[in-house]
């Protein structure tokens, strides 16, 4: 590996001849409050993982595109790419290194910027091509953009461990500093892992939970006993067990607070039923069969949503299973769509409060949803919040809906990963929806604004193409939360 200094300068993306060195920053007139708002101006950026593009040459070496946040929403203040080959970021592009497959953001260093996690599972941090250690590397923001410091937070300890290819951050062990959770995987089995902050350099970290002959699937943060603090919930897999765990800290120590039989592709935290406390949020859901308690979702085959319910009890009841729960799906009265095998129907799911009525929405993706004979072209369903739960009702888009640009197609897979962030003026946030099969899998994202009526006004496609990149493949397959 090898240091380098990263270059700050303002404008809008386009790509070198080497294909990734880009200005990276606009200015900012004030601090911000955004976790995600990395130059300080008020708006949030996009931060857009690409594990899977060509770096000057690299197959999979992977790059990370940053969509600046301005008046009109991300992308029209200008873009940036940062891979390994960006001057002050650590290491350098390589085959398979997957600088990008995660992206999280947090404002690691407490001055009032966000700055840019970013994993590279597949880094070797040996001269043997067969190695995959991983990092994850902190790109800070500031007024000027990203400043010339990137630092590795963390790196892999053996050659399969694969450090970097899921993330999340909190305030876990309630000290002030930004804390990772991080999901791990090897050849026979896989661990979530605790890296406890400051993340000014790579540190030990300590073992939550391990799995063997599998590993987590998805990670969510979230205060879901309502005591003020974060918690942190995975779903993981693990020889022919599977299910769901919340993590709490008390006192500097973890235990595992919850745990449910079920399995998920993705999770989500939000107070969707206005208690206080945080509700768990589980996308395409599945029963683990050995589990005595009957599943709450008797069809899962097009994909169903479970809500348990956070509280005094947590999400999911002390035992685990008991507590209060409800399940969703395109068979569910009033939720928009028809429940088809292979929908996958909560393959990815976000929540925020799109209306600003204080209720947050809940976001469904759907990438497998068929578009009349367009298998696998994607959509994506918008749950009104009631404050109760969100129980029904809302709009559905694809590709082939007024107002969202483009055309819905075979293996689009629109939907397929889901942000929100207010990245335009109201407060409000608005939708960043993932389509990493667009354009012969080179990928997408699509920016959706919000509205007082729901309609996509204003929605714009952020591909590739748009943008000027090169060596894209997959756009959207990580989307920063």
């Amino acid at each position: 590996m090898r240091a380098k200094k990263l270059a700050v300068a303002v404008g809008v993306a386009a790509l070198a001849a080497t294909g990734l060195t880009l200005p990276l920053a606009g200015s900012a007139a004030a601090v911000s409050t955004l976790k995600d708002d990395f130059n300080g101006d008020g708006y949030a950026d996009l931060a857009v993982g690409v594990p899977d593009a060509t770096v000057a040459g690299h197959a999979r070496a992977g790059y990370v595109h940053v969509l600046w946040g301005g008046p009109q929403g991300p992308g029209t203040a200008g873009s940036t790419t940062l891979s390994q080959n960006t001057a002050g970021i650590p290491g350098h592009a390589e085959a398979t290194d997957l600088f990008g497959q995660a992206v999280a953001t947090a404002d690691v260093d407490g001055d009032g910027y966000g700055d840019l996690l970013v994993g590279a599972p597949g880094e070797s941090l040996t001269d043997s091509a067969h190695d995959a250690q991983g990092t994850i590397t902190v790109v800070r923001g500031s007024a000027s953009g990203f400043r010339t410091d990137a630092m590795l937070a963390m790196k892999g300890a053996y050659g399969d461990e694969r450090v970097g290819g899921l993330l999340t951050t909190g305030d876990y062990d309630h000290d002030g500093d930004v804390d990772l959770a991080l999901g791990v995987s090897g050849e026979e089995g896989g661990a979530l892992l605790f890296r406890p902050g400051p993340l000014a350099s790579p540190a030990a970290t300590t073992l939550l939970d391990g799995y063997d002959f599998g590993g987590p699937g998805a990670l969510a943060t979230g205060d879901f006993d309502g005591n003020g603090t974060d918690d942190v919930a995975v779903t993981w897999s693990g020889m022919e067990l599977y299910g769901t765990s919340v993590w709490s800290w008390s006192g500097g120590s973890a235990a595992e607070s919850r745990r449910t039989g079920d399995y998920a592709v993705s999770l989500a935290a939000a107070d969707l039923d206005g208690d206080g406390a945080d509700d768990l949020v589980l996308g395409q859901k599945h029963d683990n069969p050995e589990a005595d308690e009957p599943s709450p979702c008797p069809d899962e085959s097009s994909g169903a949503v479970l809500i348990r319910f956070g509280g005094a009890d947590g999400a999911g009841g002390a035992s685990g299973e008991s507590g209060r729960k409800t399940c969703l799906s395109q068979s569910s009265e009033g939720v928009p769509g028809t429940a088809e095998p292979g929908d996958a129907w909560g393959a990815s799911v976000a929540a925020a409060d799109l209306d600003g009525d204080g209720a947050p929405e809940l976001v469904v993706g759907a990438p497998g949803e068929g578009v009349g004979s367009l298998k696998s072209a994607g959509s994506v369903t918008v749950l009104d919040g009631t404050g109760e739960g969100p129980l029904s009702g809302g709009v559905t888009y694809t590709q082939n809906t007024p107002g969202i640009p483009g055309t819905a197609e075979t293996a689009d897979r629109f939907g397929a990963t889901l942000t929100a962030g207010p990245y335009h003026p109201g407060g409000r946030p608005d939708l960043a929806i993932g389509a990493p099969g667009e354009n012969a899998a080179k990928g997408g994202v699509w920016y959706v604004p919000t509205t007082d009526d729901a309609r996509p006004a204003g929605a714009r496609a952020l591909t590739p193409k748009a943008l000027g990149l090169s060596g894209a493949k997959g756009f959207g397959s990580a989307l920063a939360p």
